[in-house]
């Protein structure tokens, strides 16, 4: 039947044809999604405008309207008609009495209406004191009547609505925002309400409502595309049902999907979900353009007077190489390439997520569009820069989501594809399998001070559920899919061993604590054979709680806690081992030597920098281009106190990011006095270039000299350029270990890489008046964990409270 088939029956039948019509209509097989809804609102509007012309012949000056989903000629099959009859005032009565013969032939076939009758000015008031009827009026269409009345009232709505714009604009904001908050989020609720939740129907219609304001516009690409999604499913879910719900019951996705023709009701929640995205991130995008313009127009007049009519200046100050902030938002300098940076997305992410700011949606388009792929294994800023992302806490999520938007995450990352918007029908899981992931690395942010190896912990924390979405046990699939990404990313073969038993056993500790008898032998010697080592078990502690608190409210708990805690204890006992000296050092290269005894000639700092390159190909991993680790540094120079400080301070003042360090009494050839500190150092520019080492090291000097007063200076550049606080990191966590080493006492630092870090960390043990025989520094993203070996002035290891004097100070200090 076509549609002109359709209103002839209609027009033939009246009220009762119409009835026959709408049902043909609605139970045509082959007509579904946006033909079916235009065509339902043709024939409505068809039957509405002959019940119009029947009652109100004889009068002038009135018109019939529809408005809201009705007036952008989009119903659904038990949608609501919403209607005006708009009217210039001259005869009320007739109006009223026109009103009633139009409403109750719509209430007679059962129909849900929402009606009004106003004048003009009457309905411009209305729209002016409730922003839900402006909403509805912003889509009016001329049913019947008088065209001219309706126009006139389209072109003064539509002229209140961007005047006041500045004013509304937040109030709609607030409205979605409250909305949310009682309905929750779309894109990850089991029984989603399709048009009140986050994401749903009621935000893309809000975002017709900002683009009508002319003060702002959403992302379109695919934004059309998942509200015509949305609006087919609750099609589907109002045939099969029967009623007018806008609820995706449990019980009903399995009727729902069938009638869309998918698969599964897994099918259709991932289909909703991804709509839900894509709806979620524009309004996000959205709103915050809303902020920005208002703002801009509010601080205008001012900066013009302060610059006598000129330009304003924009605000731009670095994060990171290629990566500035701008108005509060990330995006790329004018120098970024990234064509030519494959790194770029990674650490402009990064930045985002350190700095607590979104990545502008310009700036991670152009890197979707323009970056070349990573190169496999990935180079070691990447990696560094994915454990920065990782471990910045809550402000992930968003910036994570803003590279998922433009497909940039499955392109990092191939295996994600299976796991993004896949649901859990669990009732444990408050998110589906991809947010998951990233909750969990958010709350593994929270224990990166409890482990040494928190890039290990983050990245395991994004892969523990990968294998979801594989036939299987997910967590044997898992294994395998976490050896392949993590050999990807850049991790050598001892840390994918881990990373694979991390996802492998994810689950081991809490099945174990809460399902088996802890005093049997067995069941501890059973754990402690799968984990292998004690740093896997500090690992997959702290996996266990962080996967427990992502996954909902009711799978962790203290008792659940305790259980694991004492699990742990056992297995820990069953591990450990023979106490271990201080880490072997290399034999010097004949380099370090020439530079130790150029040191001793001229009793003063000598330095050199390379850049550092991949290691060579083996059979495993085909040659290519080697990729630049970084910079390597090597000092040598005098044994003296403040070595340390010094040289940290130095790096700090010109910017440069310590990855690893190493520094240690070096051993001269025989017949050369004297004796030198080797430091080695793998450095990197915050940005823009690096140093010259002549410069590096005329600062050097003068430090060591008492000269250059580095925390003076360090001080001056902070206040200078204060530091946007972003990310609220956990607080440094410094201890002692007293059996590491027969040699010396090891001092363990773990807190959040800052510039200066290492010269106060330096600066706060020569206060204590300690000797360092070594120090191993490295940075794991945005964590770094760094031990010291020292002595006291007689060269033997610190007495037990004098060690736990200094790491108590050495903490102090750094919290404050």
């Amino acid at each position: 039947m076509t549609s002109t088939d359709v209103r002839k029956d209609a027009d033939d039948s009246g009220p009762s044809g119409y009835a026959a019509a709408r049902l043909r209509l609605l139970t045509e097989g082959a007509r579904s999604g946006p033909p079916r809804r235009a065509a339902l609102a043709e024939l409505t509007d068809d039957w509405l405008s002959g019940l119009f012309s029947a009652a109100g012949e004889e009068l002038r000056g009135v018109s019939l309207i529809a408005v809201g989903g009705y007036g952008r000629g989009e119903l659904s099959p038990r949608s609501d008609l919403d209607l005006l009859l708009l009217h210039d005032g001259s005869d009320s009565e007739a109006v009223a009495a026109l009103a009633d013969r139009m409403w109750y032939p719509v209430w007679d076939l059962g129909l849900a209406l929402d009606h009004s009758v106003r004048t003009p000015a009457e309905a411009r008031k209305t729209a002016g004191e409730d922003l839900k009827v402006q909403l509805g009026l912003l889509d009016a269409r001329h049913l019947a009547g008088d065209l001219g009345l309706t126009a006139g009232l389209r072109t003064a709505v539509l002229a209140d609505w961007r005047n006041q714009a500045p004013k509304r604009l937040p109030e709609l904001q607030e409205l979605c925002a409250e909305r949310a908050e009682r309905q929750g989020e779309l894109q990850y609720l089991l029984e989603p309400d399709l048009k009140e939740a986050r994401g749903g129907l009621r935000d893309a219609t809000a975002l017709r409502a900002v683009a009508a304001s002319w003060l702002a516009d959403a992302p379109r690409e695919g934004l059309d595309d998942a509200r015509r999604r949305l609006l087919d499913v609750r099609d589907a879910l109002h045939l099969t049902t029967g009623r007018a719900t806008d609820r995706l019951a449990l019980q009903e996705q399995d009727q729902v999907a069938a009638e869309l023709g998918l698969l599964d009701a897994d099918t259709l929640l991932r289909q909703v979900y991804e709509a839900a995205r894509v709806i979620s991130y524009a309004s996000d995008v959205t709103w915050r353009e809303v902020g920005r313009v208002l703002r801009s127009r509010a601080v205008r007049p001012r900066l013009r007077a302060m610059l006598g009519g000129g330009k304003p200046v924009v605000d731009r100050s670095p994060l990171a190489e290629g990566v500035v902030e701008q108005d509060g938002e990330v995006v790329l300098a004018r120098a970024a390439r990234p064509e030519r940076d494959p790194v770029l997305p990674l650490r402009a992410a990064a930045a985002a997520a350190q700095a607590g700011l979104p990545l502008s949606l310009h700036a991670v388009r152009r890197m979707a569009a323009a970056a070349r792929p990573l190169p496999s294994p990935w180079p070691a800023e990447a990696r560094e820069q994915l454990v920065t992302l990782l471990g910045s806490g809550q402000p992930t999520i968003d910036v994570w989501e803003a590279l998922e938007a433009e497909g940039l995450i499955t392109r990092l990352l191939p295996d994600w594809e299976r796991v993004r918007c896949r649901p859990q029908r669990n009732a444990v899981h408050v998110w589906t399998v991809d947010r998951h992931l990233i909750e969990t690395a958010v709350r593994a942010s929270e224990f990166t001070r409890r482990v040494s190896r928190p890039d290990l912990l983050l990245v395991a924390a994004l892969l523990h559920d990968i294998g979801k979405g594989w036939p299987g046990d997910h967590s044997v699939a898992g294994e395998i899919i976490a050896k392949d990404v993590a050999a990807r990313i850049g991790f050598d073969r001892a840390d994918v061993t881990v990373l694979a038993t991390l996802v492998r056993h994810h689950l081991l500790l809490i099945d174990t604590a809460t399902r088996r008898d802890l005093e049997d032998p067995a069941t501890v010697r059973s754990v402690a054979e799968a984990v292998g080592s004690q740093s896997t078990l500090e690992l997959l502690h702290a996996l266990t709680e962080a996967d427990a608190l992502a996954t909902g409210p009711a799978a962790w708990s203290s008792w659940r806690g305790s259980l694991v805690a004492d699990l742990v204890k056992r297995v820990h006992a069953v591990l450990s081992g023979d106490l271990e000296d201080e880490p072997e050092s290399a034999a010097p290269t004949a380099e370090q030597e020439r530079l130790a005894i150029e040191s001793v000639a001229t009793g003063g700092p000598v330095l050199a920098l390379r850049a550092q390159t991949e290691p060579p190909p083996t059979e495993e991993q085909p040659a290519g281009d080697p990729e630049p680790l970084g910079v390597e540094l090597l000092i040598a120079v005098p044994d003296q106190a403040g070595v340390l400080p010094a040289v940290a301070g130095v790096l700090a003042m010109h910017r440069l990011t310590v990855r690893t360090a190493e520094l240690r009494a070096l051993d001269l050839p025989d017949g050369v006095e004297g004796s030198v500190l080797l430091l080695n150092w793998r450095v990197a520019a915050e940005y823009g270039s690096l140093p010259q080492a002549a410069r590096l090291r005329a600062d050097l000097v003068r430090a060591l000299d008492g000269s250059l007063d580095i925390t003076a200076r360090l001080a001056e550049r902070d206040a200078a350029y204060p530091r946007r606080r972003g990310v609220v990191a956990p607080p440094p966590r410094v201890t002692v270990h007293p059996t590491a080493s027969r040699l010396a006492t090891v001092i363990e630092v773990r807190a959040q890489d800052v510039p200066g870090l290492l010269h106060r960390i330096g600066h706060a043990l020569e206060e204590a008046g300690v000797r360092m025989r070594s120090a191993h520094v490295s940075t794991l993203g945005a964590n770094a964990v760094d031990a010291f070996y020292v002595t006291g002035p007689e060269g033997a290891p610190l007495p037990s409270e004098e060690a736990a004097s200094v790491a108590r100070k050495l903490e102090e200090t750094l919290r404050g």
